[in-house]
């Protein structure tokens, strides 16, 4: 689980969105301020509303300060920093409602943003100082989160840091982010991390060293820190050992005001609550003791006992056997066996909570501990209730909470039905959002792993909704041989019933990412789905078209790579024949791709350079070809000089080596040069460094230590798209012996994710590619896309990236579905620059 996701689920019950709309007065933080009359420029961007006298030019970076509140204290404050900045005329800027505020602070929200109401901007060093002296007094006794990013100023509310304050942008570790300069002007990172930190040529101000005292001399700390286990914007858990004995304990960490659940209780609160409930607890088996709560610079500790064992969804996804290719019967029935083991120690512990009274209220797969003998224990007890109380839990992992018409130890058990359906099929996560798919679930895990008789029926009576059960949603998909020109017209109908053009930020949901890079672009954005409608023959839509040139004239996009920037929608508009718009885009980005040093395809050189050589080819312009020649001459110097691999996984077409090898590759069919295949053949074996060999003989991208990657993005799936290619024309070289094993990461009858480049579609694509491709494998994805297919507006949507809203998008949705259909049945391109496979897939037609 992606814990960034769960804040962009607020706002809407389908899509992902932030929280935008003020519901009423009541929850616009600005409906009591006064107006600040006509000599100021108001504006509203995104989720803050903006002041600044008209007129004054603000600094591009220099010290600012952030305001915290609370929930209960924020329109008080704001109104008073409001009425002291219009009188003096500071510009600054806030959040417009309470709703966006809770969404700030949820357990959830990114820790570095986490606590911010207010953010005002000095014009200097001076006016920083008397800011902070004359707000400091007028704010005394205040509270608020702690702003993790900034130094507190003094006990109040208030903290700062150095900053930007216009937009700039920089490349950094391959992705484009906000910038400050350095003296001798250079744009740098501007560091936006949930720690203090100043960058090393800018001085401390006077008014601020007593607070850097205050900060380095703050109270000690009685555990020694040994690793962290989690972290959310409620605080962190870590391994410690205690300084009297060193004793390996756990640690849990919580932010006063932080970490707020839907109640608006914050971490404390839930703290002391998990606190009380362990000592309820103490005689029961798999449980943690506690040994002592105490507080150190305002945060909020228990240390408790260590219990071994990994989480249950780690121990899943290390023996879960429909990842595999072979799907081996006897793996299945080993599987089963010990699984059901498994949730029946989950079932006794419960059942000991449930003696004391006590409602656990959070049962799932990260908070249940499986060791090494498979034996269970259960941790995180923050969310617990007592039966019979009628409280219910404030938080809730997505597929386990229950519903509101569940009350006691009905709480439990529905979360135990979602775990005794996740074991056999991981997708409950689904059901929030498509609830009607609960049956065809629970019937294929029971058939597939041979499931004691009625297993699937128990499980649909708890989890299946008691009041307005969903409608019976039979689709296209369902059907034994589907009929797929009908599928893809309902995608496409889908996409459509979707857009929003009278939105300006974006014209088709997709993947949270649209509000870090923009609406517009090709991977998450409007111009690759309607690239992705017409080359499935859905059509073309005019209005959309001018959709999209509206936004680029609006706000030019800040990155040049090809699906999180210019290049991705230059492409688009010159194949929709916008070609003066195109050149234009590409010329103002020009700057932007100069500077830029990441090699890859999403973000990057590669990408760059593909435009650009693509360009060259539709319009016979050897100036563009001369362009695409000296990017791929940066970046076969750079591969000279490239680090090694990390422990985390770039490998794939999006951020490894393969997408280089792609534009090297096309370089040599442009111009027949043999030095480009080499090199093509050898940054792919770079990427198949990145790789590690399965027990079922699958050759998949390591990513840490726990976990490996099939997918087209990062994994195996995005380096066999392109070595299919390069072995075609070097049938002895390394990439062609990696084949096999690449292939078969492919085959995995279970994927979490329907789309293209996150999911099942992107490994069906990649199997396609090959000389002789395996229909049975394709046949079998194809026909799980029914798992996730939901209908929506007379069409056919899936669901994005974490299962919890729907995704139109190329990336992550169903524009990247309608894509891959096309590119199997019809042998359209599956992407830009990647060509067709050999042979369309007719089966099932």
């Amino acid at each position: 689980m992606d814990v960034r996701y769960e804040a962009f689920c607020f706002a809407d019950p389908l899509f992902f969105d932030e929280p935008r709309e003020t519901p009423g007065a009541a929850g616009d933080l600005a409906a009591g301020l006064p107006r600040p009359g006509p000599e100021w420029t108001v504006e509203h961007r995104g989720i803050w509303r903006s002041l600044r006298p008209t007129g004054q030019e603000i600094p591009a970076q220099g010290w600012k300060i952030h305001v915290s509140a609370g929930l209960d204290n924020a329109a008080g404050v704001l109104a008073r920093v409001h009425q002291y900045c219009v009188k003096r005329r500071v510009a600054y800027k806030h959040l417009r409602s309470r709703a966006i505020l809770i969404s700030r602070n949820s357990k959830y929200a990114p820790r570095e943003g986490s606590g911010k109401l207010v953010t005002i901007y000095p014009e200097s060093e001076d006016a920083l100082g008397r800011i902070l002296h004359d707000l400091s007094a007028e704010l005394e006794g205040e509270h608020g989160a702690y702003i993790l990013s900034d130094l507190r100023y003094r006990e109040g509310p208030l903290y700062v840091r150095y900053g930007g304050f216009a937009e700039q942008w920089t490349e950094h570790a391959g992705t484009r982010v906000l910038a400050i300069r350095h003296p001798d002007g250079t744009l740098v990172p501007d560091r936006r991390e949930p720690s203090f930190y100043t960058p090393d040529w800018v001085p401390i101000p006077p008014c601020l060293s007593d607070s850097l005292a205050a900060r380095k001399n703050g109270a000690g700390f009685p555990y020694r820190v040994t690793g962290s286990l989690h972290f959310s914007n409620g605080g962190g858990v870590y391994l410690a050992e205690r300084g009297a004995d060193r004793k390996t304990v756990v640690l849990k960490e919580a932010r006063p005001h932080a970490g707020l659940d839907r109640d608006g209780a914050d971490a404390v609160t839930r703290l002391n609550h998990e606190r009380e409930v362990l000592e309820r607890l103490a005689d029961v088996p798999g449980i943690p003791r506690v040994y002592e709560q105490f507080t150190v610079w305002e945060h909020h500790y228990l240390a408790m006992e260590h219990l071994p064992g990994i989480a249950l969804s780690s121990w899943l996804a290390r023996h879960y056997p429909l990842t595999s290719g072979s799907r081996a019967e006897g793996d299945l029935a080993a599987y089963r066996e010990r699984a059901l083991a498994v949730l029946a120690q989950v079932e006794r512990v419960l059942a000991d909570i449930h003696r004391h009274g006590i409602v656990f209220g959070d049962l799932h797969g990260k908070n249940i501990l499986v060791d090494e003998r498979d034996r269970v224990s259960l941790i995180d007890f923050e969310l617990a209730v007592d039966a019979d109380s009628g409280d219910r839990p404030g938080l809730g992992a997505p597929g386990f909470r229950a519903p509101a018409d569940r009350h006691g130890f009905e709480i439990d058990e529905h979360a135990l039905a979602a775990l005794r359906l996740w074991l056999f099929l991981p997708l409950v996560m689904l059901l929030e959002l498509a609830p009607s798919k609960l049956r065809g679930i629970a019937d294929f895990a029971q058939q597939r792993f041979d499931l004691p008789d009625g297993y699937a029926d128990r499980v649909v009576s708890v989890l299946a909704p008691r009041t307005n059960p969903p409608a019976a949603t039979h689709t296209a998909l369902d059907e034994p041989r589907p009929d797929w020109s009908l599928v893809r017209k309902q995608i496409a109908e889908g996409i459509l019933a979707s857009a929003t053009p009278d939105r300006l930020d974006r014209l088709f949901p997709g993947d949270i990412e649209q509000f870090r890079s923009g609406g517009a672009g090709f991977g998450v954005g409007a111009a690759g789905v309607l690239h992705s409608l017409h080359v499935a023959g859905a059509g073309r839509y005019p209005e959309y078209e001018q959709w999209l040139l509206a936004a680029v004239r609006r706000q030019p996009p800040s990155r040049p790579g090809f699906f999180d920037g210019s290049h991705g929608i230059a492409y688009v508009l010159e194949e929709f024949g916008y070609a003066a718009e195109a050149d234009e885009l590409l010329a103002a980005s020009q700057s932007l791709a100069d500077q830029t040093t990441d090699h890859g395809l999403e973000s990057g050189l590669a990408g760059i350079g593909l435009t650009r050589l693509h360009f060259a080819t539709s319009r016979g312009d050897n100036e563009f070809g001369r362009q695409a020649l000296d990017i791929a001459l940066r970046l076969a110097t750079a591969f000279e000089t490239a680090e090694p691999p990390g422990r985390f996984a770039r490998a794939g077409l999006l951020s490894g080596w393969s997408g280089p090898a792609l534009l090297f590759l096309r370089l040599y069919e442009h111009t027949g040069e043999p030095s480009w295949l080499t090199l093509a053949d050898r940054v792919l074996a770079r990427d198949l460094e990145e790789c590690a060999p399965a027990s079922d003989g699958s050759l998949q991208v390591r990513d840490g230590t726990l976990r490996t990657l099939p997918y087209a993005a990062i994994g195996s799936a995005g380096i066999l798209l392109v070595a299919e290619q390069v072995a075609r024309r070097l049938p002895e070289s390394t990439v062609a012996q990696s084949l096999p094993g690449l292939r078969a990461a492919c085959r995995g009858e279970f994927v979490i994710h329907p789309g293209l480049l996150y999911g099942r579609c992107g490994l069906a694509a990649a199997l396609s590619f090959a000389d002789e491709p395996d229909r049975e494998a394709i046949d079998l994805h194809l026909s799980r896309l029914s798992w996730h297919g939901v209908p929506y507006h007379g069409g056919l949507a899936f669901p994005g990236n974490q299962l919890l809203r729907l995704s139109t998008d190329v990336s992550t949705g169903s524009a990247g579905v309608l894509r891959t259909l096309a590119a199997l049945l019809d042998r359209a391109e599956l992407l830009p620059f990647l060509g067709s496979a050999p042979s369309p897939h007719t089966s099932g037609r």
